[in-house]
């Protein structure tokens, strides 16, 4: 129905399958500074409680259980983690041209430091750091990896003013 303007909808979490969750509560908590709100725990796979129902229904009967924990953000977006222990534990294949999920983005105005630490426990910096608008606001962003391989993207600003005109004067 394109006759009636809908409200925006808030963004509440992203699921992320990682090889080892331990490792990854570690490098979100400490690198991104993100909240634990739910400490690594194992899900097993039964139909006595709404999330064992919940997880037959989305995963489907091919597995016996899986870890999870769950991050938030400074701004109250959720992270769940998943780790299976059948799952494929290799980098997945970047690809952005195919159709899914190409990366998400966090901002800090410190771009510089946080790739540093991105690249200290051991994840990678994917490009030199560049600024969108340099002749007008000064802006920066840069993508880079976790250690596991997953692709994200880092601002300096945020999305809105990022790509809004007249969002910054000198």
């Amino acid at each position: 129905m394109k006759d009636k303007k809908h409200y925006p909808k808030s963004f509440s979490h992203i699921g992320i399958t990682v090889p080892d969750l331990k490792a990854a509560v570690e490098f979100y908590s400490e690198v991104m500074g993100w909240y634990v709100i739910m400490e690594p725990s194992t899900i097993k796979k039964e139909t006595d409680t709404a999330i064992g129902q919940m997880c037959i229904d989305v995963f489907g009967d091919d597995w016996t259980e899986f870890e999870i924990a769950h991050l938030a953000t400074s701004d109250g977006i959720g992270v769940e983690l998943f780790s299976f222990p059948h799952g494929v534990k290799e980098a997945p294949e970047f690809n952005p041209f195919n159709t899914g999920l190409f990366h998400f983005c966090v901002q800090d105005p410190n771009i510089e430091d946080l790739i540093e630490k991105i690249k200290a426990y051991g994840g990678k910096q994917r490009m030199p750091i560049r600024e969108y608008y340099p002749e007008d606001k000064p802006f920066k962003m840069c993508y880079v990896e976790d250690p596991f391989g997953i692709v994200f993207e880092i601002y300096t600003h945020s999305y809105e003013l990022t790509y809004s005109s007249g969002a910054y004067t000198k």
